[in-house]
């Protein structure tokens, strides 16, 4: 940089002063730019989001953080596939789903997870006329002698054999599951207790009705992903969305 004469307020740039002033202009412009295509990325998300999940009320948090990005992303999609624990284990392994909802921990070395506030709690599904249908909750001994109907899955239900003071075989196991819907046809017919979780079938105005258990036994739900996923920018920004409610769920 180079004063003018003496009295003078000029200021003259020296060659090296025009060079920073030009890389500094240069640096600004790929600043804009690169802001702007951020920008321009940010609003074009698109693609699918895949979400494996049992039969939970719990489904509504994707439900939720789908709907606050609805507006903003219009052009995201959801896949959502139904199953078991074993089914979105698999169907996360394989890499055919970004994201589970499970029932229990999982294997920290191989997944990383997000608890949710909710929980859904055990009961059983009966028959209005059935004789437990009069009573509150359900005890493990009310069920000893009863005609069951379990899930077959691994997981949550594991600690079923615990909660009932007995293992399955010395327990009168008609029949297994792996989606409660059909469960409950089969306790519509009158074939036995289904035991499962809460609001999963709407029984207002049905000849069902679900008792929970007592002690109550919960089970806490998890987001499930794979570890070292390398995920798209919706799925970025759906998960991102989803801790955001989260978070202000809890405050």
């Amino acid at each position: 940089m180079v004063r003018g004469a003496k009295g003078s307020r000029k200021v003259t740039l020296t060659e090296e002063g025009m060079i920073l002033r030009k890389r500094a202009e240069e640096i600004l412009s790929l600043v804009h730019k690169t802001e702007e295509e951020i920008t321009r990325s940010d609003e074009n998300v698109v693609g699918e989001i895949s979400i494996g999940a049992g039969e939970t009320d719990i489904v509504r948090y994707f439900a939720r953080t789908a709907k606050k990005l609805q507006q903003r992303y219009p052009d995201i999609r959801y896949r959502i596939s139904s199953g078991n624990a074993e089914y979105v284990l698999e169907y996360l392994d394989k890499g055919l789903i970004d994201f589970g909802l499970l029932f229990g921990e999982t294997d920290p070395h191989k997944y990383k997870s997000l608890e949710l506030p909710a929980k859904d709690i055990w009961g059983v599904l009966m028959r209005r006329d059935s004789p437990l249908a009069e009573k509150e909750t359900i005890s493990p001994q009310d069920l000893w002698d009863k005609p069951l109907i379990v899930s077959h899955q691994r997981g949550g239900s594991d600690r079923l054999p615990q909660w009932l003071g007995r293992d399955y075989p010395q327990l009168n196991v008609v029949a297994t599951y792996n989606l409660v819907f059909n469960a409950s046809l089969l306790v519509e017919e009158g074939l036995g207790y289904a035991l499962c979780l809460d609001k999963l079938i709407h029984t207002q105005g049905t000849n069902l009705c679900f008792r929970p258990f007592s002690p109550q036994l919960e089970a806490p739900a998890y987001i499930v992903w794979k570890k070292y996923q390398v995920f798209s920018k919706a799925v970025e920004t759906f998960l991102r969305c989803l801790r955001e409610l989260l978070e202000e769920e809890s405050t």
